[in-house]
């Protein structure tokens, strides 16, 4: 049995790769399980699967969880570094990171540096440190697993087909549930719309990501360290059913694509097993249903955070790191009412401007960046409010 740490288990990810193991209960054992301040559904989770030990970030909630977890032989140990530490148990195989956004990064690279394979979920990982990552990576002899319903399409259709050359990568994006809107109504949306996703269900952060097309911009940065192609070979295409889920064309015009439900417990299971296609009784795409699909190309002007994210990756050095934090920032600011959709498009601009200087290559230079831009970010939002 492969033994498994699920970093970020009581989040949207999480969830579902419990789901997951749960149908394949033969193959897994959950070790370690972790999680930011939802100690209950901690505790639950970690009662089911009888796990090794648990983690809850926010030390304030350690001891409800001790006393919940008291009657069984669970560990419980509380803090950001202790969730970096239990990677290192020697019965973990495989590291789900699923937290959300650069809080993911301490403990990916830790996993990595005790030669624990990696089911990626966590894209700003590679977005922030994507040189880092993968030197880490290929010198320790880990496999980076991607979950990401996009990442995993173009894995699997690049199995069998390693030793062929690539044109391009295709990603595709539902465009969100703004799209086809212009610039005025984006002035005018809410957040309750913001968070209404036509085809995924997701946590918050993601869902304003997709509706801003941020998300995407993030995967072409990922898809670019990932797949070790130039910046020029990633291309974006909106596909509105969301059943495509990402294609691959070769040096000789031929395109494979991966389709299947607007579901992530496939691609979830896809990278706790693989190479296998172990069977489950997740729910069938039906071609007998009437289904068009169709395709356009994303609206740059009026979603300007994907041209923004392609800048970057071209830029290349602390540029992506830059605007990821400062995004990090706004969708915080819009989810809490401090400003509107739109605002973020403008401010995410800005921020690309921001003159901080460092190696991507030294992981003290990307926690400068990380930190600096956060406070310049917050510093511009209230030279404006």
């Amino acid at each position: 049995m492969k033994g498994l740490a699920i970093l970020g288990s009581t989040g949207s990810i999480g969830t579902q790769t419990l789901e997951v193991v749960s149908e394949l209960r033969h193959a897994f054992k959950v070790e370690v399980l972790t999680a930011g301040k939802n100690w209950q559904l901690l505790a639950a989770q970690a009662i089911q699967f009888e796990v090794n030990a648990v983690v809850i970030a926010d030390e304030t909630c350690y001891s409800n969880l001790k006393h919940a977890l008291k009657p069984y032989p669970i560990k419980v140990f509380c803090g950001e570094a202790a969730i970096r530490d239990i990677v290192e148990m020697a019965s973990i195989d495989l590291v789900v990171a699923a937290m959300v956004g650069y809080a993911g990064l301490s403990s990916t690279l830790h996993a990595i540096a005790s030669k624990k394979h990696i089911a990626l979920a966590n894209k700003e990982t590679l977005v922030v440190a994507g040189a880092l990552i993968t030197q880490m990576a290929y010198e320790h002899g880990v496999s980076l697993f991607p979950i990401d319903s996009e990442h995993s399409a173009i894995f699997q259709c690049l199995a069998g087909e390693w030793e062929n050359p690539i044109e391009s990568l295709i990603l595709t994006a539902s465009g969100g549930p703004f799209r086809g809107y212009n610039k005025l109504q984006l002035q005018n949306v809410t957040k309750a719309q913001a968070l209404k996703h036509p085809n995924w269900s997701m946590g918050h952060k993601i869902t304003i990501d997709s509706a801003s097309l941020m998300n995407k911009g993030l995967e072409v940065i990922e898809a670019r360290w990932l797949f070790n192609v130039k910046p020029e070979q990633i291309k974006v295409v909106i596909h509105r059913q969301s059943i495509i889920h990402s294609m691959v064309q070769f040096k000789d015009g031929s395109i494979k694509a991966q389709l299947g439900l607007p579901d992530m417990k496939l691609p979830i299971q896809y990278a706790l097993t693989y190479p296998q296609r172990l069977p489950n009784t997740f729910t069938r795409f039906d071609f007998s249903r009437a289904l068009d699909f169709s395709f356009e190309a994303p609206d740059l002007n009026t979603f300007p955070h994907l041209q923004l994210a392609f800048d970057a990756l071209h830029a290349g050095g602390l540029k992506p790191c830059i605007i990821n934090a400062a995004n990090e920032v706004l969708v915080d600011a819009f989810l809490n009412d401090q400003i509107s959709f739109y605002d973020m498009a403008t401010y995410i601009e800005q921020s690309f401007h921001f003159n901080i200087n460092g190696n991507a290559l030294n992981i003290d230079d990307i926690k400068a960046a990380d930190t600096e831009t956060r406070i310049l970010t917050r510093e511009l939002l209230k030279s404006v409010n």
